[in-house]
């Protein structure tokens, strides 16, 4: 309740109030206005990616070559210096020139990494081993979902994996637009089988309580 009441104290008087639009998100990232962003990486990321097994293919040998992550909206780009300097290929991508340059400007030497792109529009020069999300499926509304893991089953090959953050809740206004749980296995279920799913343990007030840490294996083929 506290966190409602500061959100609408404290909001700006934005113009553009359409989420699907990159100048709602400008205009958001312009004033410094990022209820969203946690200024870090997540603890059960950062111990994910200390495990030293980040994926296998679908044989079940770990590649020999580095192991390609894509971060769609990814705001600040936090996750992204962490995934490459585990040692992963790591491209974040945001359809937001203000979010791109918050991004490029967090992650220092990892700039390069990040890119203006839309990702509903993406090609990956490399196959992907991993999407990582965290905030992006809530920042859509709720008659897009379809589409967004439509493109995650596109991007991700058999065994691929889908790990991050899953918001539930089901107040009708957003973002963060969140799920319910059936809603989100009805959603992922034709592409997808849940393989770990535990409370996150580190939430930030906007997400507290309400999200998920949550990995997800990409199906073969039938």
């Amino acid at each position: 309740m506290w966190w409602a009441l500061w959100r609408t104290l404290l909001m700006p008087d934005f113009t553009n109030r359409d989420p699907r639009t990159p100048g709602f998100w400008d205009q958001r990232f312009e004033a410094e206005f990022m209820p969203w962003d946690r200024g870090g990486v997540p603890v059960q990321l950062s111990a994910w990616l200390q495990t030293g097994k980040p994926v296998s293919d679908p044989a079940g040998q770990t590649s020999g070559c580095r192991l390609s992550v894509l971060i769609p909206g990814c705001g600040s780009g936090y996750e992204l210096q962490a995934f490459c300097e585990a040692g992963w290929n790591a491209t974040a991508i945001d359809f937001s020139p203000s979010a791109v340059v918050a991004a490029q400007q967090a992650v220092g030497p990892w700039r390069e990494h990040v890119i203006e792109a839309d990702f509903f529009a993406y090609d990956p020069p490399q196959p992907l081993d991993l999407v990582y999300e965290r905030a992006f499926l809530c920042a859509m509304p709720r008659d897009m979902w379809p589409r967004v893991v439509q493109c995650w089953a596109q991007l991700l090959p058999e065994g691929g994996l889908l790990l991050g953050y899953f918001f539930f809740d089901d107040n009708p206004k957003g973002p963060p637009f969140g799920a319910g749980r059936e809603q989100l296995a009805q959603l992922m279920g034709a592409h997808f089988d849940l393989e770990h799913d535990e409370p996150a343990s580190d939430s930030i007030p906007v997400f507290q309580g309400k999200e998920r840490w949550m990995a997800w294996r990409r199906k073969k083929a039938l």
